[in-house]
């Protein structure tokens, strides 16, 4: 028997299909779930899978008869894509960018290829919900390679005096070896463990405000209910900084519980531990990366979209969504050079973000709506991201470069260095970057040698106020200023001398290649208003029942719905969570508990003899 088969031997489906008979009205019956997972395919070459990511926008490649239209193909617009494709719906995303994907997207300059956002992941192992819902929605072709253990590394200090501390995943691992580096903190970390795993488990409720009727959701809300049923909205409004100086006086110790913290992009004293918890237990059971790099997740989700009938066009900036004197969504604009193309569909999904999407795409009269001025009123934008991307001469072996990640900080007062990096001088900031993440995708993909042979990459990730950049923002991003220029090379110097010192095997004639994006270069190709990398901020606020009673995947307007990060959480398991909200309230069905039991019912079957 098959691995993928399922205990009653039926094959399965994320969704149940559309009932006998009617091919769009969109009602579902339960039915015993069927698995589309296939056997998986080999790898293909970079040039084949650019057939499918770089498919260019014209007007007769517009599939007819639309039942919906996705602006962006970030994982939360190819997400709901994919769902509505699962239930015979035909979808046309729409990318601005010359490749699909969003985040998840790649990029090859002098012959080395970089991923943009996707660095690692956690809660992939077989047959957990996260896991069964991403092989559902790429068919079983997209595979994982889990990282070392440990997977992260925090290091602090300056070079005479640093001090190295490995994160291990692992339920119990990660706080033994935790208690090896911090003898006589046992109590500090059993409790710190302890109630990150309490918050995390809470956040069954903040989806449950998204999609119970909004009567009931308010219920909830002004009852203070949500404090009483899940610990997560207990702890929403307390900062990491507040929760882990109550553990402990050790500052190393507070450190290492908050570094994760850039995952998300709030400095610990701004963070919810609520969502610091769920980065915690998203890697309690490991990490892991795709295997062929980023561009696997877009390349293995389009033909799903396809074969529905639905299609995905790049080069197609979205300008407006168009609506009816009813002030319903009826389609999009596309704009085709110095011409605007109409694209019209009974329903208009935007993964552009909440800002992107009611400050832009919004016809004036309907962006002072006070029911949308009430949405943009509780949110705001999070904080600009910096990357450094570097190409080098040489196997990921002679560099000492692993499957894992370090984060690197000058010291252990966490809050302090960053708010004083962001708040300062812009030329001054720019020689001491105080946070950095550093990775080697190469490292991680376990085929990168036979498709990139003799050559290795590191991805670095930091934090830039988009103030210091804006001054540049309408310029031709491959033609800006020597002012310009010279800021970025003295964000690229410093940090490279911070790695250098951390990998003393990579040195400068190594370096074949080496570039930077700024906050305003994720505006130019990721479509981020203040060059945010993980949409709107995450901070204490973002977290309180009323905005999550409001902030839902239907908006005011009729026909036009939000997914992605905006909706539910940041990162790729938030934005896909976003698009489980989107569907769910587009389909009228909690896709979040149909992943739970369909994983439930596809736990593997040894055959005889295995």
């Amino acid at each position: 028997m098959s691995a993928f088969a399922t205990r009653s031997g039926t094959p399965g489906t994320l969704l149940p299909p559309l009932h006998q008979g009617c091919g769009q009205c969109g009602r579902l019956q339960r039915r015993k779930d069927v698995d589309t997972r296939e056997g998986v395919r080999e790898i293909l070459t970079k040039k084949e899978k650019n057939k499918v990511l770089k498919q260019g926008f014209v007007a007769n490649k517009v599939p007819e008869d639309l039942d919906a239209v996705v602006i962006g193909s970030g994982i939360g617009g190819l997400g709901i894509a994919v769902l509505l494709a699962k239930v015979g719906k035909k979808v046309l995303v729409l990318e601005q960018h010359d490749r699909a994907g969003g985040c998840c997207h790649t990029f090859t300059e002098k012959g080395f290829e970089f991923d943009v956002g996707i660095h690692y992941i956690g809660d992939l192992q077989e047959h957990k919900p996260f896991r069964c819902m991403l092989d559902q929605m790429t068919n079983g072709q997209l595979q994982w390679e889990p990282l070392d253990n440990p997977y992260d590394w925090v290091v602090m200090g300056p070079p005479n005096n640093r001090r190295r501390y490995p994160i291990y995943s692992g339920r119990t691992r990660f706080p033994e070896e935790l208690k090896k580096c911090f003898p006589g903190e046992e109590k500090a970390i059993d409790e710190y463990v302890r109630m990150c795993k309490k918050a995390g488990r809470g956040i069954w409720l903040l989806a449950l405000l998204k999609l119970l009727p909004s009567p009931v959701a308010w219920f909830l809300v002004k009852t203070g209910l949500c404090k009483r049923l899940s610990y997560f909205f207990e702890m929403a409004d307390r900062s990491l900084t507040e929760v882990v100086n109550g553990l402990t006086e050790n500052t190393d110790l507070r450190a290492v519980f908050t570094y994760i913290f850039g995952t998300y992009g709030n400095i610990p004293k701004d963070a919810s531990f609520s969502m610091h918890s769920l980065l915690v237990t998203h890697y309690l059971n490991g990490a892991w990366y795709p295997k062929g790099g980023a561009t696997e997740i877009a390349f293995h989700m389009i033909p799903i979209i396809e074969k529905a009938g639905g299609a995905v066009l790049v080069r197609a900036p979205v300008n407006r969504i168009l609506f009816n004197n009813a002030n319903e969504a009826v389609g999009v604009s596309v704009m085709k050079g110095q011409e605007e193309v109409h694209i019209r569909a009974p329903m208009v999904i935007s993964d552009a973000g909440i800002f992107n999407t009611y400050q832009k795409l919004l016809p004036k009269e309907l962006q002072a709506m006070p029911a949308i001025q009430k949405q943009l009123s509780l949110m705001k934008n999070g904080e600009g991201g910096l990357s450094v991307f570097v190409g080098l001469d040489g196997s990921t072996e002679e560099f000492g470069l692993k499957a894992d990640n370090y984060w690197i900080f000058k010291e252990n007062n966490l809050d302090e260095l960053v708010e004083d990096y962001l708040n300062g001088d812009r030329e001054k900031s720019a020689k001491s970057v105080p946070i950095l993440f550093a990775a080697s995708p190469s490292a991680k993909d376990p085929i990168w040698q036979e498709r990139n042979p003799g050559k290795s990459t590191v991805s670095l990730v930091s934090f830039a106020n988009y103030k210091w950049f804006e001054e540049w923002k309408d310029a031709k991003v491959t033609n800006r200023a020597p002012e310009y220029k010279d800021l970025k090379q003295a964000f690229i110097d410093s940090i490279l001398q911070d790695v250098m010192e951390v990998f003393p095997k990579i040195t400068r004639d190594k370096i074949e290649y080496v570039d930077a994006g700024t906050p305003i270069t994720n505006t130019h190709y990721i479509g981020a208003p203040k060059g945010e990398i993980y949409g709107a901020d995450h901070g204490k606020e973002r977290f309180s029942p009323e905005l999550n009673a409001t902030i839902r995947a239907q908006t005011p307007l009729n026909n036009l719905y939000l997914t992605g990060q905006d909706v539910f959480l940041c990162g790729f398991a938030g934005a896909l969570a976003g698009a489980l909200t989107c569907g769910s309230t587009i389909l009228k069905r909690n896709l979040h508990l149909d992943a739970i039991a369909l994983a439930k019912r596809t736990k593997p079957v040894k055959s005889k003899g295995e």
